[in-house]
């Protein structure tokens, strides 16, 4: 019976028993290991390859480059010895190195990806948060629905970030529990060069404004916030207890934040409250809904004071 006959299944375990002498040869007693190919890992971890092939680093088995059939040894490192003992301490498995050393392993395909632009200033980064903590090696997860493929995003950053994913459960906030968006919306999990690796820092930049539109400008008059603080300047950009997300439980306490000249003595025949020489009087309740009249808060076209 020629070769090409024998079942698939045999004709792998005959492809390990010839490794295995080899491999016993006195010869190869004491040198160092060698790569094997694909095909003697396939061998015993059966389901694992039948993953890989779902998954998107399958394409280095496949395409014509250095690790041409020899994907898992990419990672894994050679596997001659391995085939030979079975032992698992003859291996590298990256999940079980030390957080750096894990990365080298990702790095050496992966280092020159715009990705990883701010990854040395990123909190992934300083706290030592190794690519297999959030990346699947083998397989790749269901992505052909949005929905399924956002749900899985969430799960995954909820699972370390829990304060964060409690902002998310207060009365007002971004649907991201309902999986109508995901947390790398806003974020990049492998770093940036804004802070708390968002990709949104002020004005007229993305993050916020790939949503909110309407609030990217540029206005020919501004609200200083917007360009030197940001959204979140009046927004809690999880979740709030507070309508429209805001940091106040009223519009008029956010303003005098920044627009309160309240004095220490009080002084019943003067106005009370705003900077001055503004005209507003907080003890009227006319005054208190800042919003009822400076209508474009995030800028205009038309009015310096922001009005309607």
């Amino acid at each position: 019976m020629q070769t090409g006959q024998y079942p698939w299944r045999i004709r792998r375990v005959v492809t390990v028993a010839i490794w295995l002498g080899f491999l016993h040869s006195p010869s190869r007693a004491q040198s160092p290991p060698t790569y094997i190919g694909s095909d003697v890992c396939k061998a015993c971890h059966e389901i694992i390859a039948n993953d890989f092939k779902k998954s998107a680093h399958f394409s280095v088995e496949v395409d014509k480059g250095t690790w041409a059939g020899k994907a898992c040894e990419a990672c894994h490192g050679p596997g001659s010895k391995h085939a030979e003992t079975a032992a698992h301490e003859d291996i590298r498995n990256p999940v079980q190195l030390a957080n750096a050393e894990a990365d080298k392993v990702c790095l050496k395909c992966h280092l020159n990806q715009s990705t990883f632009s701010g990854r040395l200033r990123a909190s992934h980064f300083k706290n030592m948060v190794p690519c297999t903590v959030c990346h699947k090696i083998h397989i790749t997860p269901p992505s052909t629905l949005v929905v399924r493929r956002m749900a899985a995003i969430n799960e995954q950053c909820a699972g370390c970030h829990i304060n964060v994913w409690a902002q998310f459960q207060r009365p007002y906030h971004h649907r991201v529990p309902e999986n109508a968006m995901s947390c790398i919306d806003c974020h990049n999990p492998h770093g940036t060069l804004r802070v708390r690796m968002t990709q949104v820092f002020a004005a007229n930049e993305p993050g916020c404004l790939n949503c909110h539109g309407d609030k990217r400008g540029p206005f020919t008059f501004e609200h200083p916030p917007m360009r030197l603080e940001g959204c979140g300047a009046c927004h809690e950009v999880h979740g709030s207890q507070n309508p429209r997300m805001l940091t106040r439980q009223a519009v008029l306490f956010v303003c005098l934040e920044c627009h309160a000249n309240i004095p220490n003595t009080p002084n019943p025949g003067g106005v009370i409250g705003v900077v001055p020489p503004a005209f507003h009087d907080l003890r009227s309740p006319r005054f208190q809904n800042c919003t009822v009249c400076h209508q474009k808060i995030h800028g205009s076209y038309v009015d310096r004071n922001l009005l309607q």
